[in-house]
């Protein structure tokens, strides 16, 4: 076996992984060798290690390629594997993203999807932004099994508790946990309505997980961890927050909030996601869908927060959790009072650390 990689699991592969691989590249005529595999690190993943395995084939210009995941330490506390795995499988049954191609105990082989995975700066593009307002409308449209509850409340209030069992003392008090049963509380108090749309959500679009195919212009949207049923203004809320990351610098957890995207760019989007289906939406409608996503941001930023805290217990991957989990937090005291009025601002913030 002949593994070409910088450090991939000390340097070999797990039986177990290894013949899954070898029974796959088996099925390749073309193949020279199912076990002369080539192994390459991809990088700016923040829960799960990400690697594309490679098998020469008999012509030299082409070769065999699957996706091999490697799950993070710990990260089950975030979702459930198992709900992950058969939300991969319905979405395939769908016709989105890459099938299943084999499950082994630390991870998952997937296939391999020959499209370019978006940058930071496409985000920003007018047309393939629109095409992205389309396709999160067609996600949020699908049929998935299991509650078609939102989740969003009932998580941020796990992650808490979490996060207090992980943290020190100094922590909690550093970034204001004590206070944060009060705020998701008020949170959803004042931002849940009966008469809001209820989707499926992929809850963490940010560009890493959108591939485009170059001759097509067709868009998948990958790695569904955190996908469930949601308010549809909580995903596009996390969708724009995402606009202030580059996980593809010297320093991936800092976040530049002047990248968030302005009025106009928030009109555009909204007004493509619910043109998409083919009606088009009136002027209060996209009005009061652009209102409820700001307000959505202050759940998205202690949803991150709070994932970046645990994160930093749990995680081994080389990322400042603690430094993007204060950002975050900064960003929830900023924006609370411009978006929800200082008269729901009854915390003194310095007591927090901020």
């Amino acid at each position: 076996m002949a593994i070409k990689t910088k450090g991939f699991l000390n340097g070999c592969l797990p039986e177990e992984l290894m013949q899954i691989l070898v029974t796959l590249a088996s099925t390749w005529e073309d193949v020279n060798d199912p076990n002369e595999i080539q192994v390459k690190a991809l990088s700016g993943a923040m829960t799960n290690e990400v690697f594309q395995i490679i098998w020469p084939t008999h012509k030299t210009d082409l070769h065999r390629k699957v996706l091999v995941r490697i799950y993070g330490e710990g990260v089950d506390i975030f979702f459930n594997r198992d709900d992950e795995i058969r939300t991969f499988e319905c979405m395939s049954q769908h016709g989105q993203g890459p099938r299943l191609l084999g499950r082994f105990s630390d991870g998952r082989v997937e296939e391999f999807l020959f499209a370019k995975t978006l940058s930071a700066e496409d985000l920003r593009d007018a047309e393939i932004s629109a095409l992205i307002a389309a396709k999160m409308r067609e996600f949020h449209q699908l049929e998935m099994p299991g509650p078609k509850t939102v989740s969003l409340w009932t998580r941020l209030r796990r992650f808490l508790r979490k996060a207090k069992g992980l943290c020190s003392q100094s922590d909690i008090k550093e970034f204001g946990l004590d206070s944060l049963d009060e705020e998701i509380q008020m949170l959803e108090r004042e931002l849940k309505r009966d008469d809001q749309e209820i989707g499926f959500c992929h809850n963490d679009l940010q560009y890493g997980n959108i591939m485009i195919h170059e001759d097509t212009k067709s868009l998948t949207l990958i790695d569904y961890e955190y996908a469930s049923y949601n308010p549809v203004a909580y995903d596009l809320a996390n969708h724009f927050c995402e606009m202030a990351a580059n996980y593809h610098t010297d320093t991936p957890h800092i976040l530049e909030y002047s990248k968030y995207p302005d009025l106009e760019e928030r009109q555009r989007f909204v007004q493509a996601c619910l043109s998409s289906l083919g009606d088009e939406p009136i002027e209060s409608e996209v009005e009061e869908l652009l209102q409820d996503v700001e307000k959505y941001t202050l759940a998205n930023h202690l949803f991150w927060g709070l994932w970046g805290i645990i994160s930093a217990y749990v995680n081994k991957i080389d990322f400042d959790y603690k430094e993007y989990a204060r950002q975050r937090f900064e960003q929830y005291w900023l924006r609370k009072p411009q978006l929800l009025g200082p008269s729901l601002d009854p915390l003194d913030h310095d007591d927090n650390g901020y």
